[in-house]
């Protein structure tokens, strides 16, 4: 069985037993939570698309920690004009395990 679940603002398709890294989430770590916009279901060949989330559907996941992915780097350049500019970021992200998917 899978689910496609929003969280952070952006879409993934999960399954049970899965691990991934999403946006940051605050919660300590060894902590379960529910995430109840589920956007569809799939077991085989029974599909459940919902308008917008399925109802009743939940995904269950436990947080396995948090860290920084690696740092992105902007250079802003323009010939002949003397200018450079360097910038960098790093996202916060946290690790969460898929436990279960209930629909």
């Amino acid at each position: 069985m899978y689910a496609v679940i929003v969280t952070g603002g952006k879409q993934y398709r999960v399954m049970q037993g899965e691990t991934l890294k999403v946006e940051k989430i605050d919660l300590e770590e060894g902590k379960s939570f529910e995430i109840d916009k589920v956007l569809m279901l799939g077991d085989g060949d029974k599909v459940k698309v919902g308008a917008p989330t399925v109802d009743g559907a939940k995904v269950t996941a436990t947080v396995k920690s948090h860290g920084r992915l690696d740092k992105v780097r902007i250079v802003k350049f323009r010939r002949r004009k003397h200018h450079r500019k360097q910038m960098g970021h790093r996202q916060y992200f946290t690790e969460i395990e898929i436990t279960g998917i209930a629909g």
